[in-house]
């Protein structure tokens, strides 16, 4: 005889809640690995060892935080070659005015020369006090400040300094001192550091100096013939207007000299942009090569997890019939 073994309707209730709880629980985890194409229980996959993937994580770290300083590093100094290229302009834009105005001995093409430097200093010197990403671009480690005092604030300083003078030689010389002077232009005009940026770091191994300043020898040269050419014809110098010619045709050719120099300070700049760049290439690189190894760690594979969520799935709506069918048994349903 065999003997048959029940439970009751009570029992009976508690394991299909519990076995109903138990296949939410596998649908809510796997429904999150579909989402996120990783597993739920990584100490599982991992088998509690976490060492390879903690090591993933700091080496992403270190390389989002390059990423974050290479994009810095190239709205610095693209903006910073993109003033140098707006001063190289103007000094190619003034060098040919006067070298052209110094041919002739006339006062109003004089004052016209004068007119146009002054305007080509005004838009040297708003280059120079350009700013990216709320930083000064030419002040040195004083990023916080313009690096330059205005146009006007420049002549007035210098035309005290050439007041009385009347020689092109003694106006170029008192220029010059006056520029070169650590009390004359640097404490009058500048407002920046004497000190350059500190070196920027692109790579675990590799940092990227920019050393150019408002100050530098290149720029103060071009600002300082600029600035000359502008005052040459104040009536407040009285220079005679030979001496204007000789002194026009002399500041074209400096400044024509000037301008390679400005060209060779774009070259270097060009030079820090291509190892920028280089650099950031790299670090995506290898980025991407980490996130993948990591993913490949932790990773759900997209199948396998779709046709266990359609088995979990099925296994619930036959629970919930299963479940029905029972609620609705009774006395007589059972006798018929």
């Amino acid at each position: 005889m065999m003997n048959l073994t029940s439970i009751g309707d009570h029992a009976r209730g508690l394991t299909l809640k519990s076995r109903a709880t138990d296949i939410k629980s596998q649908i809510e985890t796997l429904s999150y690995e579909m989402s996120t194409g990783k597993v739920q229980d990584v100490s599982g996959r991992l088998d509690g060892d976490y060492s390879h993937l903690l090591d993933l994580d700091r080496n992403l770290a270190r390389l989002n935080a390059f990423r974050v300083s290479t994009a810095e590093a190239v709205l610095f100094t693209d903006a910073m070659q993109q003033s140098l290229t707006t001063i190289d302009q103007s000094v190619g834009e003034i060098t040919g005015a006067l070298l052209s105005f110094g041919t002739s001995n006339q006062a109003v093409t004089h004052e016209n020369a004068s007119v146009q430097a002054k305007n080509e200093l005004d838009t040297v010197i708003s280059a120079l006090n350009t700013r990216a990403g709320g930083r000064s671009l030419f002040s040195g480690t004083a990023t916080d400040v313009s690096p330059l005092l205005s146009a006007d604030a420049l002549l007035s300083a210098l035309k005290t300094e050439l007041t009385g003078l009347a020689t092109v030689t003694d106006i170029r010389q008192a220029a010059e001192d006056w520029f070169n002077d650590a009390a004359g232009f640097d404490a009058v005009i500048y407002q920046g550091s004497a000190s350059t940026l500190v070196p920027m770091q692109i790579s675990e191994n590799e940092s990227v100096t920019i050393p150019i300043t408002a100050i530098d020898p290149a720029i103060k040269a071009a600002l300082r013939d600029i600035a000359v050419a502008a005052v040459v014809s104040d009536s407040a110098l009285a220079l005679p207007r030979a001496q204007r010619t000789a002194l026009f045709t002399q500041l074209g050719v400096d400044l024509a000299n000037t301008q390679n120099d400005t060209i060779n300070l774009r070259a270097q700049l060009g030079a820090a942009q291509a190892r920028v760049e280089q650099a950031s290439t790299r670090n995506s690189a290898a980025r991407t090569s980490l996130e993948y190894s990591r993913n490949e760690l932790i990773a759900a594979d997209p199948y396998q997890t779709a046709a266990q969520l359609q088995t979990v799935q099925f296994q619930l709506e036959s629970l919930y019939s299963v479940t029905v069918r029972n609620a609705n048994l009774s006395l007589v349903n059972f006798l018929r």
